[in-house]
């Protein structure tokens, strides 16, 4: 049935999906940024070892707690790790590679939520342990400058995700009703006795031709009346023959409820499409950082 079905979680699935793009610094840890390697290159985890695991990056010269929600089978403790204004919020964690459940999912999620009710943050990758906390506030300290950038443009801003769907047999019959072309070779198919491959062909390609037309339409219209209640907008590739638009919106704090509005009513203009929206979200798809961290000297 054709609506708008809104939630604010997405059973955990948010970071682990967008987490690529937020939580380049993962992707360049030092050797105490994660598990040893055994010689076949896989990571094991190192018995009784403890390290930290990052959540996200804040403003905040002073330390903070959070409260026991971090990843694990008991809460851990979530803290920051500061240096200068900045700092990580991170918790106690076995230094392992963490896999991504459903239950640790929705714990980094969790915690990233908690934070951004107070704070602007920066989303880490989920499954970001380092060795020490040495090790963070070096990671602060190297990219300082990237962080604040970021932090400063993300300022009161948050996430929501926008996934529109439709019939593709209900809009088919449209078309079909709509378009004279059409509407004539699918007479012109019923009617022969013979062969029919093609007129066959020639409808599925106007047919094909005509759902495109209509995709992009509805797409631009959708953008355009979402534009003055956003900041920002990134369209992602949809997903399955059924999803038509797969998009993010960066909309200002104080802007939150206007975006939930016009969602609603563009919902109401478009009767015959399905309307997915989701958040807020900390900006994953809006937070691009690339971090080279030195190699750690061997102690």
């Amino acid at each position: 049935m054709p609506g708008i079905e809104k939630s604010r979680k997405a059973a955990g699935k948010r970071p682990q999906k967008k987490a690529a793009r937020p939580g380049a610094p993962a992707r360049s840890k030092p050797p105490s940024a994660a598990g040893e390697r055994q010689n076949g290159g896989g990571l094991r985890q190192q018995p009784d070892a403890r390290g930290k695991y990052v959540y996200c990056i804040i403003q905040a010269s002073d330390p903070l707690r959070f409260g026991p929600l971090g990843i694990g089978a008991d809460p851990a403790e979530v803290h920051t790790v500061n240096y200068k204004d900045i700092a990580a919020v991170v918790s106690d964690t076995p230094i392992e590679v963490h896999d991504p459940t459903r239950e640790n999912v929705l714990a980094h999620e969790r915690v990233n939520e908690t934070v951004m009710r107070k704070h602007t943050v920066i989303p880490m990758s989920f499954g970001t342990v380092f060795k020490t906390r040495d090790d963070i506030v070096e990671l602060l300290r190297s990219a300082y400058d990237a962080f604040h950038d970021v932090l400063d443009k993300m300022q009161d801003k948050l996430e929501f995700g926008l996934k529109v769907l439709w019939d593709r047999e209900v809009m088919v019959r449209e078309i079909e009703h709509q378009d004279e072309d059409v509407r004539r070779l699918k007479q012109e198919i019923s009617a022969q006795k013979g062969s029919t491959y093609f007129a066959r062909m020639q409808y599925g390609r106007l047919v094909d031709a005509a759902l495109q037309a209509h995709s992009e339409k509805y797409v631009a219209d959708i953008f355009v009346a979402l534009r003055d209640v956003a900041v920002a907008s990134r369209a992602n590739k949809p997903i399955g023959d059924k999803m038509i638009m797969n998009a993010a919106f960066l909309v200002a704090r104080d802007k939150e409820q206007a975006f939930d509005q016009r969602v609603k009513e563009i919902g109401a203009r478009f009767d015959k499409l399905t309307f997915k929206y989701t958040g807020p979200w900390p900006p994953y798809n809006f937070v691009n950082i690339r971090l080279k961290l030195e190699r750690a000297k061997e102690k």
